[in-house]
């Protein structure tokens, strides 16, 4: 259960991983585009967002290829998209630069969408929640793969006030596409 610590609507934080990226020889890191697989896996994330009704009102996207076309192949899988903000600040981020990419997002979004890098995705979504359903936190503390889908929510009257230990990881999911039959 999310314990209601403050006023304000449930708010829930969406994070994203790209999906598994090529390694191209003589290409810059933040210019690697997304391997075979990943192609696959971004519209099979974009889907399980959509089934498990966990659509963003704003997403922040890292400014790497990787986390673009993730975001390009998982969005269209939705009728209408939300707002994306390509923000260089989220790559390469570590968790603190994340909270804060996070904090500035508008009082009205109440789903946020963050898609970015290992490892400082799932050290901020470790950092945030301080339980979890299930064994959500065992298996993010295991491994956060390519694709993979953390959602914590809490209640809180805006962004700003999201802090260390005050969401609940509601749901760890890894969505992945399938292979085409030749």
């Amino acid at each position: 259960m999310i314990a209601r610590t403050g006023a304000g609507p449930l708010r829930r934080l969406v994070v994203l991983r790209h999906a598994k990226s090529a390694w191209p020889e003589g290409v810059a890191d933040h210019d690697r585009p997304l391997a075979p697989r990943g192609r696959r896996d971004a519209p099979a994330a974009g889907r399980a967002l959509a089934e498990s009704d966990c659509l963003p009102d704003l997403a922040l996207c890292s400014t790497a290829l990787r986390a673009r076309q993730t975001w390009d192949l998982a969005s269209a899988q939705w009728g209408t998209p939300p707002r994306v903000r390509h923000d260089r600040r989220l790559y390469a981020a570590d968790a603190p630069e994340l909270l804060a990419a996070v904090r500035e997002a508008p009082p009205e979004v109440e789903t946020l969408l963050l898609l970015g890098h290992s490892p400082g995705l799932e050290d901020l979504v470790l950092e945030l929640a301080g339980d979890g359903l299930d064994d959500t936190l065992e298996r993010l503390r295991t491994k956060f793969p390519t694709s993979a889908i953390a959602v914590l929510s809490w209640y809180g009257p805006g962004w700003p006030s999201l802090a260390p230990g005050a969401a609940l990881l509601t749901d760890l999911t890894v969505p992945r596409g399938t292979k085409k039959r030749r």
